[in-house]
């Protein structure tokens, strides 16, 4: 029988009607612009501009990784009723090659006879092993597609900068219900877009200034991607999320379930970034900002249009659900077409005879195509899930702590908290532990941490000193949650990434102390 490894990760295979949507109190598509087009009809009718292939390969790959977290608990549970039989330890083999796709450790099967079976760490050590063969296969097999250097990142790359943008920079609220925002909400190739989120989308605004100032030098030292004197703009965006389902209670959790409150302060944020840019290094700084909202029960955005000068209005909106409504009976060109039309269009008035400035054409274009993305997202979410997520609160698989996962892209799979240290991102790592102690602590399953610290394989000593910041930050776990981590009810485990080169993840160290034959 094959021992099983916990230190680094080996490539193998992995193993309700829709309810009404709350209306946009200031949406900026009138009834008119609408048609009088209502929300969704009964019958399932894909969009001209709906991506039906790209639909189902992302499906696909949902469906798959999700199952190789999923079938975690029933294979123990099957295992439960299994350990007094004599030949336990070959029957649990048996079954988790057959089912999971890698044995399990033999010193907590073998000790099984004379204590209960340790399900909890049995749980952190198969939670563990699929995330290790998710990061595999993301860096071996690319199933988004979408990496650094591939034929649709080096595309979105030329439309970016044919729109007046250098970079996109986008912070997503951590909650897991917004993971899959880059590359399924907004259909982005993840190799193109810079990702940091962050509990209610409220970035770190002096570490956001600090990575411009790297953007702007290697514009000016190599003219990556463009060279500094051309007349484009670092673009920063939030997006911050609301529920149409419960506006009430699965709102986002850092700002109360307040969805007017989430805009503001993602907005405010924002602000406080190109302010202190500007204060910085001019008034001419090249950075704009955009603000879009995301509904976790159907994907559908809403973006909240910038005027010409850079002007925002947190309450009004352009809502990607009424567009794939006012566009849905045209060709696909005549809908492409529409739907920039009515981006330009958002900022002609707010309806009441105050004029608003126009939309700077770069951003319209951008914008239109974000919501184009979008709509292929809406048709997902019609085709597989009738329209509105089951899972309308969290469901997350494992906390990601640190700085990294550049392999995680779907809903409900992981909680970020990105941070340096655990003293600063203290209040992002409470919110998750609060998440799972509903998820999992509740029903006796402690919870997974998956310590994540990316570092630059050309720097000297960079790999040491991220396999430090794993040590130094699980140590300040274990502190700050004594009584879970003493109880098995927290479990971590310990890696990094060299995000010079495409490869996957390598594990450091775990909370699972084994001794298997063989040594690591």
């Amino acid at each position: 029988m094959p021992r099983p490894r916990r230190y680094g990760s080996a490539e193998r295979p992995l193993a309700p009607t829709a309810p009404a949507r709350r209306s946009a109190p200031r949406s900026t598509l009138s009834g008119s612009a609408l048609g009088g087009a209502g929300r969704f009809t009964a019958v399932l009718k894909h969009h001209p501009l709906s991506d039906a292939a790209a639909n189902e390969r992302l499906q696909a790959y949902d469906s798959e990784v999700k199952q190789s977290f999923d079938r975690i608990v029933p294979v123990l549970k099957r295992l439960s009723a299994l350990q007094h039989d004599d030949d336990f330890v070959e029957q649990a083999q048996r079954h988790a090659l057959c089912e999971l796709g890698h044995p399990l450790p033999a010193t907590i099967l073998e000790s099984a006879w004379v204590n209960q079976l340790d399900m909890r760490s049995l749980f952190a050590w198969c939670l563990y092993e699929a995330y290790e063969q998710v990061s595999a296969s993301f860096f071996r097999d690319d199933p988004l597609h979408a990496q650094e250097g591939s034929e649709s990142a080096e595309s979105f790359n030329a439309f970016l900068l044919s729109c007046g943008f250098h970079l996109l920079d986008v912070s997503p609220c951590a909650d897991g219900r917004l993971a899959h925002a880059i590359a399924y909400a907004l259909r982005l190739p993840f190799g193109s877009v810079r990702r940091r989120p962050h509990a209610g989308a409220m970035f770190d605004v002096e570490n956001t200034v600090d990575r411009w100032v790297r953007t702007e030098h290697l514009r000016y030292r190599e003219a990556r991607p463009n060279g500094a004197h051309e007349p484009t703009r670092y673009l920063k965006v939030v997006v911050y999320h609301f529920s149409s389902r419960d506006p009430r209670h699965e709102g986002c959790a850092a700002h109360g379930s307040n969805d007017a409150a989430a805009a503001a302060g993602g907005l405010l944020r924002l602000q406080e970034f190109q302010q202190a840019v500007e204060n910085s290094f001019c008034c001419g700084a090249s950075v704009d900002l955009l603000l879009i909202g995301l509904d976790t029960d159907t994907d559908a955005i809403r973006v909240h249009v910038p005027d010409v000068n850079g002007h925002t209005d947190q309450e009004r909106w352009l809502d990607a659900l009424e567009v794939y409504n006012a566009t849905q009976d045209l060709s696909a060109e005549a809908a492409r077409d529409r739907v920039l039309a009515l981006v330009l269009a958002a900022r002609s008035g707010n309806g009441d005879g105050v004029p608003d400035g126009a939309v700077d054409p770069g951003m319209g274009r951008l914008i239109a195509r974000l919501i184009e993305h979008n709509i292929s997202q809406i048709d997902f979410v019609r085709t597989y899930h009738d329209g509105a997520y089951a899972d309308a609160g969290h469901a997350e698989r494992f906390i990601g702590v640190g700085i990294g996962f550049k392999e995680i892209h779907l809903r409900n799979l992981t909680y970020f908290a990105h941070m340096d240290t655990v003293e600063e991102g203290a209040a992002d790592l409470d919110v998750g532990v609060k998440i799972f102690k509903g998820l999992n602590v509740s029903r006796g399953l402690p919870i997974p941490v998956v310590i994540r610290f990316d570092y630059h394989g050309s720097v000297p000593g960079a790999r040491e000193r991220a396999v430090l910041y794993c040590q130094r930050t699980d140590d300040a776990i274990r502190n700050r949650y004594p009584d879970l981590v003493g109880s098995g009810l927290l479990h971590t485990l310990l890696s990094v990434r060299d995000r010079d080169r495409h490869v996957p993840a390598e594990t450091v160290g775990s909370s699972i102390k084994l001794e298997p034959a063989g040594g690591h």
